[in-house]
């Protein structure tokens, strides 16, 4: 019965976030939009899961702000929208594998703190941490290697006055990175608490 009840209870919580994510997702609320690199707050329920319910938790949230990341590209999203008329099948990559194993390594990052430290805020903060700076890196990191000799991102390269690739990066992401990854570790990590403390799922 206790196994059942667990279940159940993963199944809800599972469900709670992924409305979150869909919510954030398609209003105004999920993406601050700038010329270049949107802000998303979408992180912010990916890495509550993944701390809470697990890197199979984490996977699924993942995978769902993957897809409306993709779903985006189809007029919601300039940018997005530029990188699907290059290549479909890496936009695809860029949005969603990318953001599935963003949600599951976040899961095992916070796992593997629990093995090696007992204080549950510092693990919550550095999973928090971890997760908007994996969605930087993984996005970022396939812009380079899908898209980077393309004329649309050359573009930014020239605006930026980037002499390679690691410097076009710093340029782009730029504040919006730093402003993701301090509401992701702010917002995130006292989230968190707030329901470890209330689910007892820790």
């Amino acid at each position: 019965m206790s196994e059942r009840k667990s279940k159940t209870t993963w199944m809800v919580e599972i469900a709670m976030l992924t409305a979150i994510v869909l919510i954030l997702a398609f209003t105004p609320l999920g993406y601050i939009r700038t010329g270049g690199l949107e802000i998303t707050l979408i992180v912010i329920p990916v890495a509550v899961g993944a701390v809470i319910l697990g890197p199979v938790g984490g996977m699924i949230l993942g995978a769902v702000f993957g897809i409306t990341s993709f779903i985006q590209c189809f007029g919601m999203s300039p940018f997005g929208a530029m990188l699907l008329s290059i290549s479909p099948v890496k936009t695809f990559i860029t949005c969603v594998v990318t953001r599935t194993l963003l949600g599951w390594l976040t899961g095992l990052i916070y796992q593997g703190m629990k093995k090696i430290s007992r204080n549950k805020s510092l693990n919550t903060v550095v999973a928090n941490l971890c997760c908007p700076f994996m969605n930087t890196l993984f996005f970022m990191s396939c812009i380079v290697i899908f898209f980077y000799q393309t004329d649309y991102i050359q573009g930014f390269v020239s605006m930026l006055g980037a002499a390679n690739p690691f410097l076009f990066v710093l340029g782009f992401v730029g504040i919006n990175g730093l402003v993701e990854a301090l509401l992701c570790f702010v917002v995130g990590s006292a989230i968190t608490r707030a329901l470890m403390a209330a689910l007892k799922n820790v």
